[in-house]
């Protein structure tokens, strides 16, 4: 199919009558769709007997031990409230160190021996399963003889229905560990941490006369980027179905350079897409807030609103899970890589943190008058001394061979991590670290020059979108990660340095307070300005994309790891080992193990993207600039001959080169440094072809050239 014909065809949408969503009223009880497919508290208060539904619910709400007595119970009660929304089978949905879930089904239905068959489903199938452990990635954990792993029920986070043409499945979600005991996914550190800071912060909370609050909750809201590409495109790219990402493209005419994609509106075929999805999370329970458009062309983005981690964790799999679903629907295909297209802004994930008591407060809340917040600069204190602490170990939370090409592109957080507090917060922290007294702003109101619209409350600080963690109001925003990464590893690190912080604030605090005479004011600001002398170092309000910065946090001793293979070491530094270790969250072999799959699954990604670089290039842009070559022959121009034929060439020489390197990988050594050899000598070889192959495209015939370009992907819709 010709070139421009075939970008017809994808431009050519539709509605479908047939599938179309019905509209409704909304105002209706009934027609109240939110987490009808979630066996939550109204299905189980619902199906359980009442002392059954207390006992879960004091496990899901307060942190009690689970009750096996119950299981039973609620195995019967879920089944059947499965059975009646058609589901036919149940899995224990797992989360193992691969970035995604996994999921083996078994049927509700066995024979009976007399030509029927009985749905059956027990407390122990609800509890606990048994999936082959060695075929996920283990870090040595488990050998390939090794295979027993087990699967165990997560009560705090509520099964739930996936629907399919031809019926649905129930999924539990579970833990994953070893035969002999070992967390081999990211839900188990997870609840560990949250568990850690709990404890810690209600220890913190007690020296501040709170004798009500039970349980600290983290909370988290991920903000997830993507990009759309029509279908036809997609296979037609060899590249973006082995890697996520575009290994070959030249940069198009019109890009971003207009900011007229960023919140415009949306395309009718996208918003229709976009309306499903969020049916469809809406039905899971997931509490989707705000879709837009994004800045680069054919990126879009959707948010939820803030639930706790665990749960948040478990919703990000599904929103990426459903994102990618319903897009076929659509003819559509929605791309979670980091950075699929060169010299476009690539797609993160902001991780907005907080801490919230049972009772309903936000540790996180400044208030009105922040100076007079006790409470409040004693938990940001904290926060900012465990970034500071560990900004490697959070560094490498989010350190994957996609980030590398996002990560201080101007458009994401530099790989440099530093704490952005707003102006208020920050003058606040530098006047007690400072024994000045400190008053906060009276609070202004920006004026708009006319009486027909209102005066804007002036908030106290701008928003820096190039800090890598930024104080937004009540929260923390770590807008580091990348959009096809799951919440579990940078909030289990995030949850266990900040309750190190707060129990080394709480200690300092109690031994101030227990001098005769010393007021609990004083005691928190002393505490307070001795971390922030110490620590202060790490905030930053100005451009992290500059110069001035890099040379300005190496005075400071940040740390700048530019590279995956640069901070993955700090997954098992003496430090890191030992806060793990201290709070319980992950013992040096699980730490080990999780270092030892990273940098694994670093090579094997950047293999994967040399082999396909070297195979597209051998096999589809070089035949093409040899019919080029016999194109500008034929028509005898020497120019053009020189041009084609100089530029083939050093294709040829620099595809020689990409091969030679991807198959001279280093056989003995440790790993990690396998892992700098694919970035220095494999990566460079691969960009030295992309380089040579994306001048090619401006010179092959368009209707020669035989990929899809940017421009088609980025703007046909």
């Amino acid at each position: 199919m010709p070139t421009r014909e075939k970008n017809v065809g994808a431009a050519q949408w539709f509605p479908d009558a047939v599938s179309a969503v019905e509209i409704v009223d909304l105002t209706l009880p009934e027609n109240n769709i939110f987490g009808e497919n979630v066996f939550g508290p109204a299905a189980q208060r619902a199906r359980l007997p009442k002392a059954v539904y207390r006992k879960l619910q004091a496990t899901i709400d307060r942190g009690a031990e689970l009750d096996p007595s119950i299981a039973d119970t609620v195995a019967a009660a879920m089944k059947d409230w499965a059975l009646a929304k058609g589901a036919t089978h149940y899995t224990h949905w797992f989360q193992p160190l691969t970035g995604s879930t996994a999921e083996k089904h078994d049927s509700f239905f066995g024979p009976t021996g007399e030509g029927t068959s009985l749905a059956e489903f027990s407390g122990k199938e609800l509890i606990q399963a048994e999936p082959d452990a060695s075929s996920f990635p283990t870090g040595g954990i488990r050998a390939t003889f090794e295979a027993r792993g087990y699967t165990a029920w997560d009560p705090t986070s509520p099964a739930f229905l996936l629907e399919n043409p031809n019926g649905a499945t129930l999924c539990i979600p579970t833990a994953f560990m070893s035969w002999t005991g070992e967390a081999l996914d990211n839900k188990i550190p997870l609840l560990r941490s949250m568990e850690a800071l709990s404890t810690s912060a209600l220890k913190a909370l007690v020296l501040f006369g709170d004798d009500e609050s039970q349980r600290v909750f983290t909370t988290v809201g991920a903000e997830q980027e993507y990009f759309l590409i029509d279908e036809q495109y997609y296979f037609d790219r060899p590249d973006i179905i082995n890697t996520g990402r575009t290994l070959f493209g030249a940069k198009p005419p019109k890009g971003h350079e207009l900011d007229d994609h960023y919140f415009g509106s949306i395309p009718e075929r996208v918003l229709a897409y976009m309306m499903e999805v969020e049916r469809e999370l809406a039905r899971l329970g997931v509490p989707i807030k705000t879709r837009h458009n994004e800045v680069a062309p054919g990126q879009y983005e959707v948010a939820p609103i803030f639930e706790s981690s665990n749960v948040g964790a478990d919703h990000q799999h599904l929103v990426m899970q459903t994102l990618q679903k319903v897009a076929r629907r659509y003819g559509l295909v929605c791309l979670l890589h980091e950075k699929p297209f060169a010299g476009v802004n690539g797609s993160g994930k902001h991780n907005n943190w907080s801490m919230g008591t049972d009772t309903g407060r936000n540790l996180l809340d400044p208030g009105d008058t922040p100076h007079d917040n006790l409470q409040f600069l004693f938990f940001a204190a904290a926060v900012i001394r465990a970034v500071d602490k560990y900004a490697g170990l959070l560094r490498a939370t989010v350190a994957t061979a996609g980030q590398d090409h996002r990560l201080g592109a101007n458009e994401a957080p530099p790989a440099i991590i530093s704490v952005y507090l707003g102006g208020e917060i920050q003058k606040v922290m530098e006047a007690c670290a400072s024994s000045k007294t400190m008053r906060s702003t009276p609070r202004s109101f920006l004026g708009l020059g006319t009486p027909v619209l209102p005066s804007m409350p002036l908030h106290a600080g701008d928003r820096n979108r190039t800090s890598p963690f930024a104080f937004t109001g009540n929260k923390f925003e770590f807008r580091a990660l990348g959009s096809n990464q799951e919440l579990g590893l940078p909030n289990t690190v995030l949850n266990t340095i900040v309750a190190e912080s707060v129990d080394h604030m709480s200690a300092e605090l109690k031994r101030k307070l227990g001098k005769r005479g010393t007021k609990l004011e004083t005691a928190v600001i002393e505490v307070v300005r001795a971390v922030y002398r110490e620590h202060g170092r790490v905030v930053f309000d100005g451009d992290g994309y500059s110069d001035a910065w890099h040379a300005e946090a190496a005075k400071r001793g940040l740390l700048n790891l530019s590279t995956t293979p640069d901070a993955l070491p700090q997954f098992v530094t003496p430090a890191a080992v030992q806060v793990f270790s201290k709070y319980k969250v992950l013992d040096k072999r699980e730490i080990t193990a999780r270092y030892d799959v990273y940098v694994e699954q670093y090579i094997t990604k950047v293999n994967i993207e040399a082999e396909t670089t070297a195979n597209m290039a051998r096999t589809i842009i070089l035949p093409a600039a040899l019919r080029q070559i016999a194109l500008c022959q034929a028509a005898g121009i020497e120019v053009l001959i020189d041009e084609i034929t100089s530029t083939t060439e050093a294709l040829v020489v620099a595809i020689v080169a990409l091969e030679k390197a991807n198959s001279s990988h280093p056989h003995s050594g440790t790993a990690i440094k396998h892992a700098v050899y694919m970035r220095d000598k494999v990566l460079t070889a691969m960009i030295a072809v992309r380089e040579i192959a994306d001048i090619l495209e401006g010179i092959v015939a368009d209707d020669m050239w035989p990929l899809p370009k940017y421009q088609e992907m980025l703007f046909v819709r």
